[in-house]
C-alpha cells in the first residue's frame, strides 16, 4: 500500500485530501497545527478505512516536519506521496501587518514547505521514486490588494516548486503546485453572504469549488505519470 503525508488535514481541503486518499486506500499520515480533538477525530474515522497516524504540531518549526517524517517510516517504512497543504490567510493591508504576523503567515505557507520537503527528500532520493504535491494559490501567481502577504507566500512556494522539481527529476521525484481558486472552506468564512455571492459571480462556473472537488483534483496529479513534473495547475473554474 502506498502511504501519504498531508499537513493540515483537520479540515478544508486538508480534510478532504485525507478523505479521498483513504477510500483510494493510501496509509495516511495526518498533521494538524493545534486542534488535537479535530486531529483526533480524523484518526478516528478514518482508521476504520485504513491506517492512520498522526502528529500534532506546527509544521513551521522544523522539529515537527522531521518528527512527522521519521514516523511514517518508522510505521510504513515508506513515503510516496508528500502533499504540503497547510496554510493561513490574512487580509489587510500591507502597512498595517505586523513583523509577527507576517512571519506566522510565512512560517506556515513557505517555510512549512521547505522543512517538509527537505525532510522526505533523503528517503525518496535514496529510493529513487516519490511525488511532492504543493497547494497553492492563484493570487500566488497575480497577487491580490489586500493580501499581499499571502501572495507573496504562494509566490514563493510557486517558484519552490518549480525549481525543486528541476533539482529532483534525476532521481525521478515529480514535484508540482497546485493552484487553487476559490474553495469553499474555513478561510472564505470572513466574507458575508453579500460578498460571497458578489465574489461567486466574478467565476464564470458561477460558484465556489467544494474541497472535495479540490481532493478529486489533487490526485489526480499525484496519479499522473512521473513525468508531469514542476508544473503550477490552475483550478479556478476559469475565473483568472
Amino acid at each position: 500500500m502506498k502511504s501519504v503525508i498531508i499537513t493540515g488535514a483537520t479540515r478544508g481541503i486538508g480534510l478532504a485530501l485525507a478523505r479521498f486518499y483513504a477510500d483510494k486506500g493510501y496509509c495516511l499520515m495526518l498533521n494538524g497545527g493545534h486542534n488535537e480533538e479535530a486531529l483526533a477525530a480524523v484518526e478516528k474515522e478514518l482508521s476504520t478505512k485504513t491506517q492512520v497516524i498522526t502528529c500534532l504540531g506546527s509544521v513551521a518549526e522544523e522539529k515537527t516536519a522531521a518528527t512527522i517524517v521519521q514516523k511514517t517510516l518508522d510505521t510504513f517504512g515508506q513515503i510516496d506521496l508528500l502533499i504540503n497543504n497547510a496554510g493561513i490567510a490574512h487580509i489587510g493591508l500591507l502597512s498595517d501587518m505586523s513583523s509577527e504576523e507576517w512571519h506566522t503567515l510565512m512560517g506556515t505557507n513557505l517555510d512549512a514547505v521547505f522543512y517538509m520537503s527537505k525532510a522526505v527528500i533523503p528517503h525518496m532520493v535514496h529510493c529513487h521514486s516519490g511525488k511532492i504535491l504543493n497547494v497553492s494559490s492563484v493570487w500566488g501567481e497575480v497577487g491580490a490588494s489586500c493580501e499581499a502577504a499571502y501572495s507573496a507566500s504562494k509566490g514563493a512556494v510557486n517558484s519552490l516548486t518549480k525549481a525543486l522539481a528541476k533539482e529532483l527529476a534525476p532521481s525521478h521525484i515529480s514535484v508540482n503546485g497546485v493552484s487553487f481558486g476559490v474553495i469553499d472552506t474555513d478561510i472564505n468564512r470572513c466574507f458575508d453572504e453579500e460578498e460571497r455571492a458578489s465574489l461567486a459571480e466574478e467565476i464564470p462556473y458561477g460558484r465556489f469549488a467544494s474541497p472535495e472537488e479540490a481532493a478529486a483534483f489533487c490526485y489526480q496529479i499525484t496519479e499522473s505519470p512521473e513525468y508531469l513534473t514542476g508544473q503550477i495547475i490552475r483550478f479556478d473554474g476559469g475565473w483568472i
